[in-house]
């Protein structure tokens, strides 16, 4: 009868080791959906500034070239 004890004790670490694995797996689901609904590339709400812009009255080179002078790299 010890055989038939350590079956039981294998059978219930099978199923916590099955049950655990499940709940993992569809954690990721819920995750991978929830991820996907989620629009990153939407236009911002609000007084939002593009940060690109450049100036009117000077070309973006100049702006770059003297950003790169000022660093000092």
């Amino acid at each position: 009868m010890p055989w038939l004890k350590m079956l039981l004790h294998v059978l219930k670490i099978f199923i916590l080791f099955l049950c655990c694995t499940l709940l993992f797996y569809f954690t990721l689901l819920w995750v991978n959906q929830e991820y996907e609904n989620y629009h990153r590339y939407e236009k911002p709400k609000g007084a939002a500034v593009k940060v690109s812009a450049a100036a009117k009255d000077e070309p973006a080179w100049v702006q770059r070239l003297l950003l790169f002078y000022m660093d000092g790299e």
